[in-house]
Order: structure tokens, then sequence, then C-alpha cells
């Protein structure tokens, strides 16, 4: 199965390690958006407003699209989350400018693991590129997809959809997912208009064709389109590489974060509404989730789990032998890595290792 290549931007194919910056910035992109739905879902303020929103969420039930063949559930009351980031190009995210590629693809997955007790948290990255064996899957109109080994792992969704991820993480893992989560761009986009910009000061001029993102020097409240534009911008700052964009990125989520505590929402809850409401509209969630009541539920269960100190692992990978723009499971680090979040356990610092890195993982 020919799989196509992703582009760095020079023009060559990426790698793992190069692609490392634009794991990190994916990452807490996608960790902020879920948490400020929880946080949303679980306020209590004003819920009776929240509750008209429940038809916005999608909701997929995985019970009947898996069946019973799934890995056993943790033996303590410990929970995983698959959390995806689609890069659909469909609905409100035709409008984002956010990429080329027709269709949909799971442009970030973090395996979140919240042990026994709830006080902390780890997140689990799989790379992209990483080849897979994807199993068979059920599509959207019944059919079945076949098994295929050596699949490059953000084609699975744009395959099958977000059972079929979820179906494949457990399968290479032995991870039981107890929820999934999916937010797309045009729910990042969104948050950044309905809390009315968010501002960022940049110390020089920022021409990028590229991105679209044209700023002088100085201070600036971008609007939710210019958001997207600022995180996804590389040229014209520093050398042009991931290196300055991760910059960019940290630079713009730290904004972002001081803006929503500035604005107390939670005190304000039209503007809560409004928030809500542009996020439950992105949003695509196991039945389990699929009401702001249940958000609510499972976001108070958290209560305890303290953002700022969450862990964020990549899955130990190692160059492909095949191919060295994909990468593959490293072992033993990654069935060390996957054993422990099966038995709640400790993740061994051994686990922390991607040969493809020679180091730790972001």
């Amino acid at each position: 199965m020919t799989t196509p290549k992703a582009e760095a931007p020079t023009g060559r194919p990426r790698t793992p390690e190069k692609d490392a910056p634009r794991r990190r910035r994916r990452t807490g992109r996608w960790i902020l958006l879920t948490l400020a739905v929880l946080v949303l879902a679980g306020a209590g303020t004003g819920y009776w407003l929240y509750d008209s929103l429940d038809g916005n969420i999608k909701g997929v039930d995985l019970d009947q699209s898996l069946g019973d063949d799934r890995p056993a559930k943790l033996p303590t009351s410990g929970q995983n989350v698959l959390v995806l980031g689609s890069d659909s190009r469909a609905g409100a995210n035709a409008a984002t400018g956010t990429g080329h590629v027709a269709g949909a693809r799971s442009d970030t997955a973090l395996v979140i693991h919240i042990p026994e007790g709830r006080q902390k948290a780890v997140a689990v990255s799989i790379p992209r590129d990483t080849l897979v064996t994807r199993p068979e899957c059920a599509k959207a109109d019944g059919s079945k997809l076949p098994s295929a080994d050596r699949v490059m792992f953000n084609s699975v969704y744009s395959a099958a959809g977000p059972a079929c991820v979820v179906k494949t993480v457990e399968k290479m893992s032995g991870v039981r997912l107890d929820h999934f989560v999916e937010i797309d761009f045009a729910g990042f986009q969104g948050l950044v208009d309905a809390i009315g910009g968010v501002p960022v000061t940049v110390d020089r001029d920022i021409h990028d064709s590229s991105s679209g993102l044209d700023l002088a020097a100085g201070t600036h409240r971008l609007d939710g389109t210019q958001a997207l534009q600022f995180v996804r911008t590389r040229h014209g700052i520093g050398d042009g590489s991931d290196l300055g964009r991760i910059g960019m990125q940290q630079k713009f989520l730290m904004a972002l974060l001081a803006e929503i505590k500035r604005q107390d929402l939670m005190g304000s809850p039209a503007k809560a509404y409004a928030v809500a409401d542009d996020l439950t509209t992105a949003l695509t969630t196991d039945s389990g989730l699929a009401s702001l009541s249940k958000l609510a539920e499972f976001s108070r269960s958290m209560n305890g789990v303290d953002t700022s100190t969450m862990e964020t692992i990549m899955l130990p990978v190692r160059y492909d032998t095949q191919d060295p723009n994909r990468v593959v499971a490293a072992e033993p680090q990654a069935k060390q890595l996957w054993a422990a979040l099966r038995t709640d356990g400790t993740i061994p610092d051994s686990a922390k290792k991607s040969p493809a890195r020679g180091g730790a993982t972001p």
C-alpha cells in the first residue's frame, strides 16, 4: 500500500527528529482545546444554558463499532482517553485554510493516561508517520476495510474514521481506551473568536506568504483566522525552520491561557456559552461523553489533575529500515510503555527514550 510522503519546509521528506517541535505544538493545542471543553462543561454556572448544546456534539458508539474483541479494562479506576486532532477540510474547516490534503486525517493522536487517584496525567503522542498494522474495520457505509500491514498511522482516520483509529491504537498497544475526543481546526479558530481575540506582541515584522500572516512589530489582538496563521508560521522568522515556529506556538498558547484567565469566562455565562457553542460544534466523542452532562461528570472526576504538570511522551520509535522517511515502534521501549499503561503502573525511564531521536522523547 503506497502512502503519501509528508514534506518538510525545504521540500524534503520530514523526519521524526525534525517533526518533534511540530508534535509538541500540536500536543499543546489539542490538550488545551480538550481541557477547555471539559472545564466549560464542568463549571456548573449557567448549566441550563449549556444543556441546549448537547445536539452539537457528534457521538460514536465504540461498543457497536468495535464489538467485544477489545483489550481488558484497567484493573484500577484509571482512565485512558484518545485525543484526535482532525485536519478535515469539510464543513467549517473548509474556510480555515489549514492545508491542502483532501478528506480528513488525524493530524494529532494522543493517548492521555489518567492514573488511579486522578491527580496527574501523561500524554503519549503517536507520530503520524509511524507504520502500523491496521486491523479490519467497519466503514461508515457498512462495508469492511480489510486489515493491512505497514500503513501510515495518520491515514487510518481517512480510510475508515475515528472508530478505526481507536481499534488500531488498541491493537498496537493492548491498552483499552475508555473514551475518545476529536477536535478539528474550526474549534481552535472558534475559541479565539469567541473570546474576542488574543493579544500577542512580536518584536519584528512578520510577512509569511505561506501562512498568510502579515504583522508589523508591536502588539496585536489576533482573531481566529490570524491565530491559525500565527501558529502555522515558519517563514519570515528565524531561519525558517520549525524551531522558530515552536517559539511562536509557545508564545501564542501562553497568551491564550492568560487571556482566558483574564476574562474569567466562568463569571460570564454569555461568553462561556459562546465558547462552548463553538467548541462543541467542532467536537466528536464516544457515546459515553456525547453530552454536556456526561462531559461535566467526567470533568468533575478529573478535578484533581494539575494540567501544568502533565507529562508528554512520544511513543518510542526508530527509523524504518525499508523507508527512512517512516518510523516504526522501537522495542522493547514501546512494549514497556504500553505495559505500564495497561496496568496503571509507573512508566520506566527507559520507555521514554526514542532511538529515532537519540534521546528522551518530548
